[in-house]
Protein backbone atom coordinates (compact mmCIF):
# COMPACT_ATOMS: atom_id res chain seq x y z
CA UNK A 1 0.00 0.00 0.00
CA UNK A 2 1.45 3.42 -1.02
CA UNK A 3 1.75 5.90 1.71
CA UNK A 4 -0.73 9.33 1.34
CA UNK A 5 -0.04 11.70 4.10
CA UNK A 6 -2.24 14.74 2.20
CA UNK A 7 -5.43 14.36 0.86
CA UNK A 8 -8.53 17.44 -0.18
CA UNK A 9 -12.11 16.69 0.61
CA UNK A 10 -15.61 18.31 0.52
CA UNK A 11 -18.12 17.23 2.94
CA UNK A 12 -21.82 18.43 3.04
CA UNK A 13 -23.87 17.14 6.17
CA UNK A 14 -27.08 16.76 5.75
CA UNK A 15 -30.30 19.27 5.48
CA UNK A 16 -32.55 19.55 7.65
CA UNK A 17 -36.09 18.26 7.11
CA UNK A 18 -39.18 20.42 6.33
CA UNK A 19 -41.84 21.47 8.98
CA UNK A 20 -45.44 20.90 7.81
CA UNK A 21 -48.41 22.25 7.94
CA UNK A 22 -51.26 19.86 8.64
CA UNK A 23 -54.35 19.56 10.63
CA UNK A 24 -56.04 17.31 12.48
CA UNK A 25 -59.24 15.63 10.78
CA UNK A 26 -61.46 12.94 12.86
CA UNK A 27 -65.22 12.29 12.99
CA UNK A 28 -67.02 14.78 15.09
CA UNK A 29 -64.27 16.86 15.46
CA UNK A 30 -64.66 19.58 12.74
CA UNK A 31 -62.13 21.77 14.34
CA UNK A 32 -58.91 19.95 15.21
CA UNK A 33 -56.29 22.48 15.03
CA UNK A 34 -53.12 22.46 13.91
CA UNK A 35 -50.88 19.08 14.15
CA UNK A 36 -47.73 19.73 12.00
CA UNK A 37 -44.72 17.77 12.95
CA UNK A 38 -41.33 19.61 12.80
CA UNK A 39 -38.67 17.85 10.45
CA UNK A 40 -36.20 15.66 11.45
CA UNK A 41 -32.01 17.41 11.85
CA UNK A 42 -29.77 16.54 9.21
CA UNK A 43 -26.89 14.08 9.88
CA UNK A 44 -23.55 15.75 11.02
CA UNK A 45 -20.13 14.70 9.73
CA UNK A 46 -17.22 13.71 12.06
CA UNK A 47 -13.85 12.91 11.84
CA UNK A 48 -12.57 10.01 14.26
CA UNK A 49 -9.03 8.74 14.91
CA UNK A 50 -8.04 4.98 14.15
CA UNK A 51 -5.14 3.65 15.16
CA UNK A 52 -5.55 0.14 13.15
CA UNK A 53 -5.36 3.15 9.62
CA UNK A 54 -1.79 4.35 8.78
CA UNK A 55 -2.72 6.07 5.23
CA UNK A 56 -5.16 8.78 4.01
CA UNK A 57 -5.48 6.35 0.64
CA UNK A 58 -9.00 6.19 1.44
CA UNK A 59 -9.68 9.92 0.51
CA UNK A 60 -7.21 9.94 -1.99
CA UNK A 61 -10.05 8.70 -5.00
CA UNK A 62 -13.31 9.10 -3.12
CA UNK A 63 -13.59 13.17 -2.24
CA UNK A 64 -17.15 13.79 -1.77
CA UNK A 65 -19.04 12.60 1.27
CA UNK A 66 -22.47 13.52 1.86
CA UNK A 67 -24.45 12.94 5.32
CA UNK A 68 -27.97 11.63 4.75
CA UNK A 69 -30.88 14.16 5.05
CA UNK A 70 -33.53 14.57 7.70
CA UNK A 71 -36.61 13.21 6.81
CA UNK A 72 -39.89 15.96 6.60
CA UNK A 73 -42.56 16.42 9.43
CA UNK A 74 -45.62 14.65 9.04
CA UNK A 75 -49.64 14.81 10.50
CA UNK A 76 -50.77 13.61 13.29
CA UNK A 77 -47.93 14.94 15.55
CA UNK A 78 -45.34 12.90 14.03
CA UNK A 79 -41.64 14.29 13.46
CA UNK A 80 -39.37 13.45 10.87
CA UNK A 81 -36.86 10.91 11.53
CA UNK A 82 -32.69 12.83 11.79
CA UNK A 83 -30.61 11.72 9.67
CA UNK A 84 -27.67 9.18 10.56
CA UNK A 85 -24.17 10.71 11.73
CA UNK A 86 -21.09 9.74 9.15
CA UNK A 87 -17.82 9.02 10.68
CA UNK A 88 -14.65 9.62 9.13
CA UNK A 89 -11.63 7.29 9.98
CA UNK A 90 -8.70 8.90 9.74
CA UNK A 91 -4.96 7.98 10.84
CA UNK A 92 -3.63 9.22 14.32
CA UNK A 93 -1.94 12.58 14.15
CA UNK A 94 -4.21 13.30 11.61
CA UNK A 95 -5.07 17.01 11.17
CA UNK A 96 -7.97 18.39 9.38
CA UNK A 97 -7.97 22.39 7.99
CA UNK A 98 -10.53 24.37 5.92
CA UNK A 99 -9.02 25.04 2.47
CA UNK A 100 -10.07 28.22 2.03
CA UNK A 101 -9.09 29.52 5.64
CA UNK A 102 -6.56 27.65 6.57
CA UNK A 103 -8.30 27.10 10.01
CA UNK A 104 -7.74 24.09 12.18
CA UNK A 105 -11.39 22.04 12.30
CA UNK A 106 -9.79 19.09 14.18
CA UNK A 107 -6.16 17.98 15.34
CA UNK A 108 -6.56 14.10 16.43
CA UNK A 109 -3.83 13.12 18.37
CA UNK A 110 -5.29 10.32 19.89
CA UNK A 111 -7.02 7.13 18.84
CA UNK A 112 -10.79 7.16 19.29
CA UNK A 113 -10.83 11.01 19.40
CA UNK A 114 -13.96 12.08 17.40
CA UNK A 115 -14.52 15.15 16.15
CA UNK A 116 -17.23 17.33 14.19
CA UNK A 117 -16.54 18.61 10.83
CA UNK A 118 -19.82 19.31 8.98
CA UNK A 119 -22.72 20.23 11.16
CA UNK A 120 -26.13 19.07 10.22
CA UNK A 121 -29.10 21.71 9.44
CA UNK A 122 -31.82 22.28 11.76
CA UNK A 123 -35.37 20.74 11.15
CA UNK A 124 -37.41 23.32 9.91
CA UNK A 125 -40.66 23.74 12.34
CA UNK A 126 -44.43 22.52 11.91
CA UNK A 127 -47.27 24.44 12.30
CA UNK A 128 -48.07 23.36 15.49
CA UNK A 129 -45.34 25.82 17.10
CA UNK A 130 -47.29 28.28 15.57
CA UNK A 131 -50.69 27.99 17.47
CA UNK A 132 -51.83 31.04 19.67
CA UNK A 133 -55.27 31.94 20.87
CA UNK A 134 -55.76 34.52 17.95
CA UNK A 135 -53.69 32.30 15.70
CA UNK A 136 -55.98 29.00 15.51
CA UNK A 137 -55.01 27.72 12.64
CA UNK A 138 -52.00 28.78 11.34
CA UNK A 139 -50.48 28.11 8.10
CA UNK A 140 -47.12 28.70 8.49
CA UNK A 141 -44.09 26.41 8.53
CA UNK A 142 -40.39 26.41 8.01
CA UNK A 143 -37.95 24.75 5.65
CA UNK A 144 -35.29 22.88 6.82
CA UNK A 145 -31.58 24.32 7.20
CA UNK A 146 -29.09 23.46 4.81
CA UNK A 147 -26.22 21.33 6.44
CA UNK A 148 -22.89 22.88 6.45
CA UNK A 149 -20.77 22.22 3.03
CA UNK A 150 -16.62 22.01 3.38
CA UNK A 151 -13.55 22.29 1.44
CA UNK A 152 -11.16 20.26 3.54
CA UNK A 153 -7.30 19.43 3.75
CA UNK A 154 -5.99 16.70 5.32
CA UNK A 155 -2.77 16.20 6.32
CA UNK A 156 -1.02 13.13 8.58
CA UNK A 157 1.96 14.23 10.92
CA UNK A 158 3.02 10.73 12.59
CA UNK A 159 3.25 10.28 16.45
CA UNK A 160 7.27 9.82 17.26
CA UNK A 161 9.24 10.87 19.93
CA UNK A 162 12.14 10.67 17.83
CA UNK A 163 13.20 12.23 15.05
CA UNK A 164 16.04 11.37 12.48
CA UNK A 165 17.63 13.44 10.04
CA UNK A 166 20.43 13.59 7.45
CA UNK A 167 21.66 13.13 4.03
CA UNK A 168 20.15 10.08 1.96
CA UNK A 169 22.44 7.13 3.05
CA UNK A 170 23.98 8.88 6.12
CA UNK A 171 22.56 5.21 7.65
CA UNK A 172 19.48 6.73 9.03
CA UNK A 173 17.13 3.21 8.43
CA UNK A 174 20.51 1.21 9.33
CA UNK A 175 20.13 3.19 12.50
CA UNK A 176 16.04 2.20 13.19
CA UNK A 177 17.07 -2.03 12.07
CA UNK A 178 19.68 -1.36 14.98
CA UNK A 179 17.45 -0.45 17.73
CA UNK A 180 13.72 -1.32 16.73
CA UNK A 181 11.90 -4.01 15.71
CA UNK A 182 11.46 -2.04 12.09
CA UNK A 183 12.78 -3.51 8.81
CA UNK A 184 12.90 -0.38 6.35
CA UNK A 185 14.62 -1.18 3.06
CA UNK A 186 18.26 -0.97 3.30
CA UNK A 187 20.53 -0.61 0.07
CA UNK A 188 24.11 1.23 -1.08
CA UNK A 189 22.09 3.63 -3.12
CA UNK A 190 20.51 7.42 -2.05
CA UNK A 191 16.99 7.91 -1.52
CA UNK A 192 15.92 3.87 -0.17
CA UNK A 193 13.29 5.66 1.72
CA UNK A 194 10.84 6.89 0.24
CA UNK A 195 8.18 7.16 2.76
CA UNK A 196 8.35 7.57 6.76
CA UNK A 197 9.51 4.71 8.57
CA UNK A 198 8.29 4.13 12.42
CA UNK A 199 9.93 2.12 15.01
CA UNK A 200 9.15 1.18 18.63
CA UNK A 201 12.43 1.14 20.59
CA UNK A 202 12.03 -1.35 23.91
CA UNK A 203 14.68 0.11 25.87
CA UNK A 204 13.04 -2.40 29.05
CA UNK A 205 9.87 -4.08 29.72
CA UNK A 206 8.12 -0.87 31.06
CA UNK A 207 10.17 1.99 29.42
CA UNK A 208 10.17 2.67 25.32
CA UNK A 209 9.55 5.35 23.39
CA UNK A 210 8.76 5.50 18.98
CA UNK A 211 11.35 6.77 16.40
CA UNK A 212 10.65 8.00 12.83
CA UNK A 213 13.42 7.68 9.69
CA UNK A 214 12.08 9.69 6.64
CA UNK A 215 13.46 9.96 3.56
CA UNK A 216 17.08 12.05 3.27
CA UNK A 217 17.40 15.50 2.76
CA UNK A 218 19.79 17.27 0.42
CA UNK A 219 20.74 20.85 -0.37
CA UNK A 220 17.45 22.99 -1.73
CA UNK A 221 15.12 20.98 0.10
CA UNK A 222 13.35 24.14 1.48
CA UNK A 223 12.69 25.13 -1.99
CA UNK A 224 11.18 21.70 -3.09
CA UNK A 225 14.79 19.26 -4.55
CA UNK A 226 14.93 15.66 -3.12
CA UNK A 227 12.08 14.40 -1.37
CA UNK A 228 12.99 14.79 2.29
CA UNK A 229 11.22 18.50 2.65
CA UNK A 230 7.75 16.80 1.92
CA UNK A 231 8.03 14.96 5.50
CA UNK A 232 9.61 17.06 7.44
CA UNK A 233 5.90 17.94 8.77
CA UNK A 234 6.37 14.44 10.41
CA UNK A 235 8.97 15.56 12.82
CA UNK A 236 6.98 18.69 14.16
CA UNK A 237 5.30 16.31 17.13
CA UNK A 238 8.74 14.71 17.71
CA UNK A 239 10.22 15.89 21.16
CA UNK A 240 14.48 14.84 20.04
CA UNK A 241 16.12 15.19 16.97
CA UNK A 242 18.91 12.98 15.82
CA UNK A 243 20.68 14.70 12.73
CA UNK A 244 23.45 11.28 11.37
CA UNK A 245 26.67 12.44 9.90
CA UNK A 246 28.04 9.62 7.68
CA UNK A 247 31.59 9.59 8.32
CA UNK A 248 32.83 7.23 5.64
CA UNK A 249 30.14 9.09 2.32
CA UNK A 250 30.98 7.29 -0.92
CA UNK A 251 32.21 10.75 -2.16
CA UNK A 252 35.77 11.23 -1.01
CA UNK A 253 35.06 14.90 -1.83
CA UNK A 254 32.45 15.17 0.66
CA UNK A 255 32.83 17.25 3.82
CA UNK A 256 31.24 15.99 6.44
CA UNK A 257 31.05 19.58 8.16
CA UNK A 258 29.67 21.07 5.26
CA UNK A 259 27.27 18.57 4.51
CA UNK A 260 25.42 18.63 8.23
CA UNK A 261 25.70 22.67 7.90
CA UNK A 262 23.83 22.50 5.08
CA UNK A 263 20.55 20.06 6.78
CA UNK A 264 20.63 22.47 9.39
CA UNK A 265 20.02 25.39 7.16
CA UNK A 266 17.32 23.72 5.42
CA UNK A 267 16.01 22.83 8.91
CA UNK A 268 15.72 26.70 9.91
CA UNK A 269 14.24 27.79 6.14
CA UNK A 270 11.50 25.26 6.81
CA UNK A 271 10.04 25.65 10.34
CA UNK A 272 12.37 27.81 12.52
CA UNK A 273 10.36 25.76 15.81
CA UNK A 274 11.68 22.69 14.41
CA UNK A 275 14.96 23.89 13.92
CA UNK A 276 14.54 25.44 17.61
CA UNK A 277 14.20 21.50 18.76
CA UNK A 278 16.31 19.69 21.04
CA UNK A 279 18.92 18.16 18.92
CA UNK A 280 21.86 15.24 19.01
CA UNK A 281 24.68 14.74 16.49
CA UNK A 282 25.01 11.03 15.83
CA UNK A 283 28.44 10.67 14.00
CA UNK A 284 27.69 6.92 11.97
CA UNK A 285 29.40 4.09 10.15
CA UNK A 286 32.57 4.80 12.53
CA UNK A 287 33.21 1.29 11.98
CA UNK A 288 35.23 2.61 8.15
CA UNK A 289 36.73 4.92 9.60
CA UNK A 290 40.44 3.74 10.51
CA UNK A 291 41.30 3.52 14.11
CA UNK A 292 44.09 5.68 14.34
CA UNK A 293 41.84 8.57 12.84
CA UNK A 294 38.87 8.23 14.87
CA UNK A 295 39.39 10.52 17.75
CA UNK A 296 40.64 12.80 15.41
CA UNK A 297 38.09 13.31 12.76
CA UNK A 298 35.56 13.18 15.76
CA UNK A 299 36.75 15.71 17.29
CA UNK A 300 37.10 17.92 13.62
CA UNK A 301 33.70 17.40 12.74
CA UNK A 302 32.04 18.43 16.62
CA UNK A 303 33.79 21.51 16.56
CA UNK A 304 32.50 22.79 13.07
CA UNK A 305 29.65 21.18 13.61
CA UNK A 306 29.00 24.43 16.35
CA UNK A 307 26.43 24.46 19.27
CA UNK A 308 25.42 20.55 20.03
CA UNK A 309 23.45 19.53 22.66
CA UNK A 310 24.89 16.50 22.84
CA UNK A 311 26.84 14.30 20.65
CA UNK A 312 27.18 10.29 20.26
CA UNK A 313 30.13 8.19 17.97
CA UNK A 314 28.30 5.47 16.77
CA UNK A 315 28.00 2.12 14.29
CA UNK A 316 24.57 1.41 13.33
CA UNK A 317 25.74 -2.04 11.29
CA UNK A 318 27.05 -3.32 13.66
CA UNK A 319 25.54 -1.90 16.73
CA UNK A 320 28.20 0.00 18.56
CA UNK A 321 27.05 2.49 20.78
CA UNK A 322 23.69 2.36 19.75
CA UNK A 323 22.40 1.35 23.26
CA UNK A 324 24.18 4.33 25.30
CA UNK A 325 22.63 6.72 23.33
CA UNK A 326 18.62 4.61 23.56
CA UNK A 327 19.36 4.75 27.42
CA UNK A 328 20.41 9.15 26.55
CA UNK A 329 17.26 9.53 24.51
CA UNK A 330 14.76 7.12 26.91
CA UNK A 331 16.18 9.61 29.89
CA UNK A 332 15.47 12.75 27.59
CA UNK A 333 12.43 11.96 27.11
CA UNK A 334 11.29 10.90 30.46
CA UNK A 335 12.45 14.68 31.19
CA UNK A 336 9.74 16.29 29.41
CA UNK A 337 6.82 16.76 30.90
CA UNK A 338 4.16 15.19 28.24
CA UNK A 339 6.50 11.90 28.40
CA UNK A 340 6.19 11.42 32.55
CA UNK A 341 3.07 8.85 31.58
CA UNK A 342 2.22 7.46 29.06
CA UNK A 343 -1.42 7.40 28.26
CA UNK A 344 -2.94 3.76 27.69
CA UNK A 345 -3.88 4.31 24.59
CA UNK A 346 -0.02 5.77 23.66
CA UNK A 347 1.22 2.18 24.95
CA UNK A 348 -1.47 0.46 23.02
CA UNK A 349 -0.41 2.37 19.77
CA UNK A 350 3.28 1.04 20.54
CA UNK A 351 2.52 -2.67 20.88
CA UNK A 352 0.26 -2.58 17.15
CA UNK A 353 3.48 -0.90 16.02
CA UNK A 354 6.02 -3.86 17.35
Amino acid sequence: MKFFDEAKIEVVAGDGGNGAATFRREKFIPFGGPDGGDGGRGGSIYAVADRNINTLIDYRYTRHFRAQRGENGRGADCYGKGGDDMDLRVPVGTIITDANTGEVIADLARDGQRELIARGGKGGLGNLHFKSSTNRAPRQKTPGEEGQYRELKMELKVLADVGLLGLPNAGKSTFIRAVSAAKPKVADYPFTTLHPNLGVVRVDDNRSFVIADIPGLIEGAAEGAGLGHRFLKHLQRTGLLLHLVDMAPFDENADPVRDAHAIVEELRKYDESLYNKPRWLVINKMDLVPEEERAERVAELVKGYGAVDKYFVISGISGDGCKPLVYAIMEHLESLPRNNEDSEADVDEKADLE
